[in-house]
């Protein structure tokens, strides 16, 4: 099914916002996507509004639409956010993950250990980031996923490494990665699955509130 003029423009600049080609304060000049688009300016409109929505844009009176600036609340939220959500996603696309993608996992997290040894912030947020789908993105739930995604979506827009801010944490996160990756290794109850995932990114969002001389979360 082709995508809808509203879907394509949202997918453009949700893809520009997310690799940096829009970068925060850029002014979204309706008109100018319209036509790239060959459509008018209504379902560009709609995107926008959904990026808004999303926290990925702000809409100002007299100055149009412009690229969020980064936000250490936004940050928090969406932290906040996630906790509670990936691991149910996380736990609900556990038996439907393939030998394949656990198999994937692992390797992921193998390359994250040796980055640990010249540690750079960025790469290893992107090894991250897909050892993380590869747990989740079968979650059968089409809502929870969404969810999840926006998330995900808001932190790269952010463009936020958490372990910019505490390198000390990388270390430990892969330890919890294994023990993530031996409970699906063992094919453990979702439960257990769901509670050792809510730890895991709890105890990530806390080490960066602390950091950030902040009260811990209670999550």
């Amino acid at each position: 099914m082709t995508p809808s003029k509203s879907e394509a423009a949202y997918a453009i600049v949700s893809e520009r916002i997310n690799n940096g080609a829009y970068s925060p304060g850029y002014r979204l000049v309706l008109g100018t996507i319209a036509e790239e688009l060959g459509c008018s300016v209504v379902p560009v409109r709609e995107a926008i509004r959904r990026l808004e929505a999303e926290g990925l844009v702000n809409f100002t009176r007299n100055v149009g639409a412009t690229v969020a600036q980064l936000d250490g609340t936004l940050y928090l939220h969406t932290m906040q956010t996630l906790a509670v959500i990936e691991p149910a996603a996380t736990a609900l696309a556990a038996p439907l993950m393939t030998d394949q993608m656990l198999a994937r996992a692992h390797e992921v997290n193998k390359q994250m250990r040796q980055s640990l040894v010249d540690f750079n912030p960025l790469a290893f947020t992107k090894l991250n980031t897909e050892f993380h789908e590869l747990l989740y993105c079968n979650c059968p739930n089409p809502h929870i996923l969404d969810l999840v995604h926006r998330g995900w979506r808001r932190l790269a827009a952010m463009r936020s490494s958490s372990f910019s801010h505490i390198p000390h944490r990388a270390a430990e996160s892969v330890e919890e990665h294994q023990q993530l990756l031996d409970l699906l290794d063992a094919k453990a109850p979702a439960n257990e699955i769901e509670k050792a995932a809510r730890v895991h990114r709890t105890n990530t969002l806390n080490a960066y509130l602390s950091a950030a001389g902040m009260e811990p979360s209670a999550i």
